[in-house]
């Protein structure tokens, strides 16, 4: 239970930081304020809870059109419950009509999209920093309600004598599990719900041999001769949950590093067209990064709910390209060639940018 909530407060965090960056460009149809009704001090009360102003009822101001000229207050105002929890969702969510023209762009017209908003078309979508803080908040968010994290309950120093007790443990559960799963008729319910339980045990015993490896890299008592870095690697020794949970926790807050440690690797792609600046690639990186975590969302409750490792792990490998290929040709104005030959580059250039994010995660939480 504590996982869901969360969750859902990671969201709701995530909404509320995209809701500060995104400001409000759009209202109420000027029509809106046009209904007939009882007129009193400048307010023309109609029906079902709503008024029909003649002035601003925050600054007294003649109204003229959809919002106060003055001080900016919507011309039309609501008293309903249904209108409230409207409020509540735009508000805390963002979830207001520029996301639902946005989304399908993000997802179909990526370079569209981009080239939309670098050309001036803002008032339409959700500004990338908006979207961005938004789909990786609720990305961790979702995450942690699925139970897709480290564990962090690792105790006592010698990590790397745990990873090997719990390798053999690990190598035992999967070696039952094979045994189990040849007993039983390939395509009943009970056959595919051992099937998915031996994959959770080999992937389990994957992450407990990354962090044996982990170990072995620390495993040392002189140090390396830096005494911070040294300092660090006695922390994570004595402490390896708590390490952990620091990479965790710093993996949203500092995400927003991903696009300043993208941004010189797509400027090396363009660096000769001088009509594409650090302004385009910035917000082609930002809806980049939205759409993947949007991406991973999907991938990790599908999962959950039982579809197979095989087709998610494919998702996620093949749906990424065709992404970032359609970003690059249509945000970019390239040709066919010129963006296969970009979208090659650029996916090595993804893990180089993914190897520096968690290297910069790594010495945060070893000087942190």
């Amino acid at each position: 239970m504590s996982d869901i909530t969360d969750g859902i407060g990671g969201m709701v965090e995530g909404g509320a930081y995209g809701r500060a960056v995104e400001r409000e460009t759009g209202g109420q149809s000027a029509g809106c304020h046009a209904n007939g009704g009882h007129v009193k001090d400048g307010r023309a009360k109609g029906g079902r809870g709503h008024f029909h102003e003649t002035v601003c009822l925050n600054c007294g101001t003649e109204l003229i059109g959809s919002h106060c000229h003055n001080c900016g207050q919507e011309a039309h105002l609501h008293r309903t419950i249904g209108a409230f929890f409207h409020d509540l969702m735009h508000g805390v969510l963002h979830l207001d009509g520029k996301i639902w023209r946005t989304l399908p762009m993000l997802i179909f017209k990526p370079g569209k999209l981009t080239r939309d908003y670098i050309d001036g078309q803002r008032r339409r979508y959700v500004s990338p920093m908006a979207f961005f803080l938004f789909s990786v908040f609720a990305m961790f968010a979702v995450f942690s309600m699925v139970g897709l994290n480290l564990p962090t309950d690792l105790a006592g120093s010698d990590i790397e004598g745990n990873a090997e007790v719990a390798a053999e443990q690990a190598d035992l559960r999967i070696k039952e599990g094979r045994a189990q799963l040849e007993t039983l008729e390939p395509g009943t319910p009970e056959y595919e719900e051992a099937r998915q339980t031996l994959e959770g045990l080999v992937r389990a015993r994957g992450l407990v041999g990354t962090l044996g490896g982990v170990a072995k890299q620390v495993e040392f008592d002189g140090g390396i001769g830096v005494p911070s870095i040294d300092k660090g690697i006695k922390k994570w020794r004595e402490n390896p949950g708590l390490m952990i949970y620091k990479l965790q926790s710093g993996g949203y807050k500092f995400s927003w590093l991903l696009i300043p440690l993208s941004l010189p690797f797509v400027w090396l792609l363009f660096f000769w067209k001088r009509q594409f600046g650090l302004y385009d690639h910035s917000v082609f990186v930002t809806y980049s990064i939205t759409f993947m975590s949007l991406l991973f969302i999907t991938a990790s409750l599908l999962y959950s709910s039982g579809i197979m490792l095989d087709f998610v792990w494919f998702m996620c490998m093949v749906i990424p390209i065709v992404h970032i290929y359609k970003q690059l040709r249509y945000g970019y104005m390239l040709s066919r060639t010129g963006a296969l030959l970009r979208t090659a580059v650029m996916t090595v250039f993804v893990f180089i940018v993914l190897l520096l994010f968690l290297s910069t995660l790594l010495l945060l939480g070893i000087f942190g």
